[in-house]
């Protein structure tokens, strides 16, 4: 019989991280693919998402969780509808592994259920670092419940060791985000700016920016003063995409909104751009600018640079590429200012990206086959010596 992979992704940043593994236990003989599909996948704000998995995937299971409330009490009742949801998608499908990413609320439900059902759990990005969002105790949490680790670098492996895994069951394997530049064909740039129905300028931005739930100041604040920044550039356009579901993300996407009907002739915005079209952006760009993961995972992939406001990534393992500022308009306007430096933009040539090498879903492929279930269940604490 085929080793069942239940695999559960929530949104569009998460999906496209994991697209090619997906591709490789669905081509595998010896796996069966079984999909889970949550969260923003599955919200119209969001942009249905889900419709271009299923150009690609067979969903197995749609579990609809998101509130219309991104409070803090309407985040907590969406992890509990979430936790209920997941219990009886795992009673039904009986999956021999989950494999999950990251740091996510839903993800955090999915895990909690599989750990009750007795799953076995395979836990992809697990020992980074978030400072500034309760991300950071989320992923820990689920590295403590999974049985199986595949982080992007060895300074991660370390961590994960650190909190008292196995070891033998921690795989050092790289960043997905490299993976999915060297096997998708991107847009050229005609192909880019037909796609999005925007010509780009001379200069160019793309913004992703989320919530930082530990912040004292109030997202909106927040994102205010990078507004008043990117009101300071000259001959620039704007490229945003919107923020994620955590708690306030509507704040920010009402104001990019407003921002975009105001600044219609340089600036467009997008609910989701996918996976194909984001990284095709990151060609043709000066910066990825905001708080965004994949400012760290992938933009340094094309020696571009990235302006990474706040402490949101604090933590993270960052290329030189990476230019660190405050959450203050004055501090991002300084890093616009270094980004167009001579000596920054000659610096970049150099870059090279923490994360690997790109050849990361065959590395988990060998390991999700060959691994033997029979007690894995069951773990001792590792203790560093």
């Amino acid at each position: 019989m085929k080793r069942k992979i239940c695999v559960v992704t929530g949104t569009r940043a998460e999906y496209g991280l994991m697209y090619w593994l997906m591709k490789e236990i669905q081509n595998d003989e010896d796996l069966q693919l079984q999909l889970i599909v949550t969260g923003m996948h599955l919200s119209p704000e969001f942009g249905l998402t889900y419709k271009t998995i299923e150009k690609e995937f067979t969903i197995d299971k749609k579990i609809e969780m998101l509130l219309s409330s991104d409070s803090a009490v309407g985040i907590s009742k969406s992890m509990g509808l979430a936790q209920i949801s997941f219990a009886e998608a795992f009673s039904e499908l009986k999956p021999d592994i989950l494999v999950v990413l990251g740091d996510r609320y839903e993800i955090f439900s999915a895990v909690s259920s599989a750990m009750v059902a007795r799953i076995p759990i395979a836990h992809l990005h697990g020992g980074e670092k978030t400072e500034g969002a309760f991300d950071e105790s989320i992923r820990h949490s689920i590295t403590k419940m999974s049985h199986l680790h595949f982080t992007a670098t060895k300074e991660y492996q370390n961590r994960v060791i650190q909190l008292g895994e196995d070891p033998k069951r921690v795989f050092n394997v790289g960043g997905l985000g490299i993976e999915n530049i060297k096997r998708l064909k991107l847009l050229s740039k005609d192909e880019f700016e037909r796609s999005i129905d925007f010509k780009l300028n001379k200069k160019n931005i793309l913004v992703t920016y989320h919530p930082v739930t530990l912040e004292n100041s109030t997202a909106k604040d927040q994102f205010q003063q990078l507004l008043d920044a990117i009101d300071s550039l000259e001959d620039t356009n704007i490229i945003f995409t919107k923020a994620n579901s955590d708690t306030d993300g509507r704040i920010i996407n009402s104001m990019i909104d407003q921002y975009v009907s105001k600044n219609s002739e340089n600036c467009v915005a997008f609910t989701s751009l996918g996976q194909l079209r984001y990284l095709s952006a990151l060609q043709y760009v000066d910066a990825m600018v905001g708080n965004s993961s994949s400012g760290l995972l992938e933009a340094p992939s094309f020696k571009i640079a990235t302006i990474d406001i706040g402490d949101r990534q604090k933590g993270r393992l960052k290329a030189k590429s990476v230019i660190e500022c405050s959450n203050n308009k004055i501090d991002i306007i300084k890093s616009f200012k270094k980004l167009y430096t001579k000596e920054f933009q000659d610096s970049l040539i150099d870059t090279i990206n923490p994360y690997g090498d790109g050849c990361v879903s065959k590395k988990i492929i060998r390991v999700l086959k060959e691994v033997d279930l029979k007690n894995i269940l069951k773990k001792e604490f590792y203790d560093i010596n």
